[in-house]
């Protein structure tokens, strides 16, 4: 006959079970409830295709259109959504470190950052493409000024967190101001580096679709476009869903490189 405490410490193991089950399933769960609730409100208000598809008809148009039609949409708004990320990265964490190195710098140039980040790309992105003209390198551009802004700001902030004793003990042993940074500033700025990296996939993404909307002739955002000019809001939906996994995709494979490369720089629940 087990005791009292025996028992109470196996109602406590099975409960702690059931909430880490709920905790991983639930968001799942929900999603699934959500896609059941859709179709059943499609079936129960016969919605017409055109004005709201159910599920299951975005499924079937999923399905139904050519593979290698989907891979070259898919491709081309990969490719424009890396590229602008690349650049982002590229400009943003030098210029990070150079507003973070000058303070006469960071007074000259922040005004400026964020009145072009203010400016809704949007409105701009025509005037973009009118300038530099067809082919991938308006895109590219438009990409990068949606997700370049976080990089400079969360990395500007993590270099100016490091703690002020953590300097001035290196300059008090000779550090040069290149080693401060290599070696003190930059690695207290990843975690907030990555945090930004993460947001401005996600902001790649939808650069890239802004871009295709107003100019290209492939990419999910043209084919959007395309499919609700001809009605096919079906076929649209699909694209958007198509969007929604890179999207998601894109966001966790950051999250993988920072738990390769720098696990120490997460958070202890999440090791």
């Amino acid at each position: 006959m087990s005791s009292p405490t025996i028992s109470v410490a196996r109602c406590s193991v099975a409960m702690a079970f059931d909430r880490a089950l709920g905790e991983r399933f639930a968001p799942g769960l929900a999603l699934l409830g959500l896609l059941l609730l859709w179709e059943a409100a499609c079936w129960a208000f016969r919605l017409p295709a055109f004005v709201l598809p159910s599920p299951s008809a975005i499924l079937s148009a999923t399905w139904k259109l050519d593979p290698t039609i989907w891979a070259e949409h898919i491709f081309a708004t990969l490719r424009v959504t890396l590229l602008g990320y690349g650049l982002s990265i590229l400009i943003g964490i030098p210029l990070a470190i150079a507003l973070a190195s000058s303070r006469l710098l960071s007074r000259t140039l922040y005004p400026l950052l964020v009145i072009v980040q203010s400016t809704p790309i949007v409105a701009v992105a025509p005037i973009i493409v009118v300038v530099m003209g067809a082919g991938d390198m308006p895109r590219v551009f438009i990409t990068f000024l949606i997700a370049f802004f976080p990089i400079v700001v969360s990395t500007v902030t993590g270099l100016l967190a490091t703690p002020p004793e953590l300097i001035e003990l290196s300059r008090s042993l000779g550090a040069s101001r290149t080693r401060e940074f290599r070696n003190i500033r930059l690695p207290f700025a990843i975690p907030h580096l990555f945090s930004a990296l993460r947001i401005s996939i996600t902001l790649a993404v939808i650069g890239a679709v802004v871009a295709e909307f107003v100019a290209a002739d492939k990419g999910l955002g043209y084919f959007i476009n395309f499919s609700t000019s001809m009605f096919q809001v079906p076929q649209a939906f699909a694209a958007l869903m198509m969007l929604v996994i890179i999207s998601l995709g894109l966001f966790q494979l950051v999250g993988l490189v920072q738990r390769l490369c720098f696990a120490w720089s997460l958070p202890k629940n999440e090791h």
